[in-house]
Parts: structure tokens; C-alpha cells; sequence
């Protein structure tokens, strides 16, 4: 079977380095009856040591050549093998506790980060590997200046930690940025639940989609002066200056003045 060669329309390039491979199966920790799934297997480098610890592992891959080739090789008797895109797959169909692993793609990283926040209830656990400077802003602090809307739709459902950085040289072709490996696991249960989580997105994404201009402004016609002064929060502070429990109460807020 000929080589392949890695497609820049998804975003490919394929993990090479047996040191940080190893580093990340330890991370990941997969047990024999894991119900697992990989975004992205490539050309097996982690899906080689995982068939290796799990009686089966779900694969999802877009790409029409590499699915064959997963079809006619080694692995084939130990993988599901899912043919099409991450972002539209169902997740709920293979069940609870799902475990879920990939080296995701740059240019869909943070759409398909919001796909599986989706099925966040079905999920036990997430590491999956992202540019560097996405995993920077998933895990930052408020008032930290990568901390955006993010860092608080995904630190809403899940705890974070940077585990391991990766450098571009482990990757070929090599690309232009570093990597990072992180880990989610769903907070169960939410310790500030929204009352209206689409109101709560809403929010958010208001509240950030100007950094500089203060929550006053941002979030005018949504949150009212009387709102700020009953919940204690300065309208003079900027969105990266909020935590989640924050953006929470404020959408709360907006939602009894909607219904009222």
C-alpha cells in the first residue's frame, strides 16, 4: 500500500515521536473494557498502543484512504471503524461513560470541542491534543489574558488540566505551531448550573465579543443597570474580569427580566 500523504484540507499531520506517544497512552490510562473512542487515528500512532489495552476502540475518520487502510490492516479485528466527520457524529449511539481521545484537527478544533461539550452527560473523561495556544486559552483564569468564551463554556462542564506539552518536531509533517495535550473530565454535578444554558451561550458570547468595551456596554439591552447593582457586579469590569458563577448569575438575571 502506497505512503500516505497528509491532506492540509484535514488538517493532517501525523504523530511520530515514541517518547510523547508513550507519554500520552500513560496519560489517557486506558483499561481493558474502556468504552473508548479516537478522533482522528491517522496513521495509528496512538491507535496501535490502545488495541494493544482495549478488548475494542471506536475510531472516527474522515478521511476515505486512511479508513481503508484501518479496514485491511492489523488492528482491523480490535476497531469500529466510523467513516465520516467528527463534528456530525453522534456520540450518545456509543453509549455512557464514553472515553474520548484524538489528536484533533487545527482548523476544527473549537467547533468540534463545542460538539462534545454536547454530549458532556455521556463522557467520562477527554484528552485530546490541540494547538498549544487552544489549550492556553481552554484552561485560563479569569483576568489572565487568554481566558475568553472558551475557557468558560468549557470550564462551565468540565475540569481542565494541561498535561503534557508536545513540540511541532513530534509531528510529520512538522507544522507551524506547538501542541498540547489536555484533560476534561464533566463536572457531575455542574457546580453553577445555568437556567437557561442557550441564554447563558447567548451571554457570554455578548459579553466577549468586544473585549475592551466594559459589561455596560456589551451587554446592553440584555442585562439591565439594576441587575449589575443587585447581583454586586461592577458594570465597569470587561468579560475576561468574570468567572463562570458570574456569567451564570447574569444570565439568570436576564432570563427573570425576559419572562417578566
Amino acid at each position: 500500500m502506497k505512503p500516505h500523504r497528509a491532506r492540509r484540507r484535514f488538517g493532517q499531520n501525523f504523530l511520530v515521536d515514541d517518547a510523547v506517544i508513550d507519554a500520552i497512552v500513560a496519560a489517557i490510562a486506558p483499561r481493558r473494557d474502556d468504552r473508548m473512542v479516537e478522533i482522528g487515528p491517522g496513521m495509528g500512532a496512538i491507535t496501535r498502543p490502545l488495541c494493544e489495552r482495549l478488548h475494542r476502540l471506536h475510531v472516527i475518520e474522515i478521511d476515505r484512504d486512511i479508513v481503508a487502510r484501518l479496514r485491511a490492516g492489523p488492528l482491523a479485528p480490535r476497531l469500529a471503524i466510523h467513516e465520516g466527520d467528527a463534528l456530525a457524529f453522534d456520540f450518545y449511539g456509543l453509549g455512557d461513560g464514553l472515553r474520548i481521545v484524538g489528536n484533533l484537527p487545527y482548523n476544527i478544533s473549537t467547533p468540534l470541542l463545542f460538539r462534545i461539550a454536547e454530549h458532556g452527560d455521556a463522557v467520562a473523561d477527554i484528552h485530546v491534543m490541540l494547538q498549544k495556544e487552544v489549550v492556553e486559552r481552554m484552561v485560563a483564569a479569569p483576568s489572565a489574558s487568554d481566558y475568553g468564551r472558551l475557557s468558560v463554556m468549557l470550564q462551565y462542564r468540565f475540569e481542565m488540566e494541561r498535561v503534557l506539552d508536545v513540540p511541532a518536531a513530534a509531528f510529520r509533517p512538522v507544522p507551524a505551531v506547538e501542541s498540547a495535550l489536555v484533560r476534561m473530565i464533566p463536572r457531575r454535578p455542574l457546580p453553577h448550573p445555568a437556567r437557561d444554558e442557550t441564554l447563558f451561550a447567548a451571554i457570554v458570547t455578548a459579553a466577549f465579543a468586544q473585549r475592551r468595551k466594559t459589561l455596560r456596554n456589551t451587554l446592553k439591552g440584555r442585562v439591565e443597570p439594576g441587575d449589575f447593582a443587585r447581583l454586586g457586579i461592577d458594570p465597569g469590569l470587561r468579560a475576561q474580569d468574570l468567572r463562570i458563577e458570574d456569567f451564570v448569575r447574569l444570565a439568570d438575571a436576564a432570563l427573570v427580566r425576559k419572562k417578566s
